[in-house]
């Protein structure tokens, strides 16, 4: 009675699983911050100035960038052409640096 048995294909056949559906998880979904918000909280509360309660980020919230000087408009990279620019910049380089060198 303690040896296990392997089911036969015609029991776990007979089991409709099928139709079975597990419950989906349960998250609880919090509001999701924008920038500002956070600039703002940042500022505004002394615990985001901590770290672990050892760390001191007051000198790094200082110099903070705000958003709308880190955003940036989307430019459009052809290969030929951003090829070619960054070689001709290597080739003026390599000259100069040869000049240089020489003189």
């Amino acid at each position: 009675a303690d040896i296990p048995v392997i089911p036969d294909l015609e029991d776990v056949q007979e089991e409709d699983l099928a139709m079975q559906v597990a419950a989906p998880p349960s998250v609880q979904v919090n509001r999701v911050l924008t920038y500002h918000d956070l600039d703002k909280d940042l500022m505004k509360y002394a615990a985001f100035q901590t770290l672990d309660g050892e760390v001191d980020l007051k000198l790094l919230t200082k110099v903070l960038a705000p958003e709308h000087e880190l955003r940036e408009d989307d430019v459009h990279w052809e290969w030929d052409h951003l090829f070619t620019e960054v070689s001709s910049e290597l080739v003026t380089e390599w000259d100069l640096g040869l000049s240089e060198r020489e003189d």
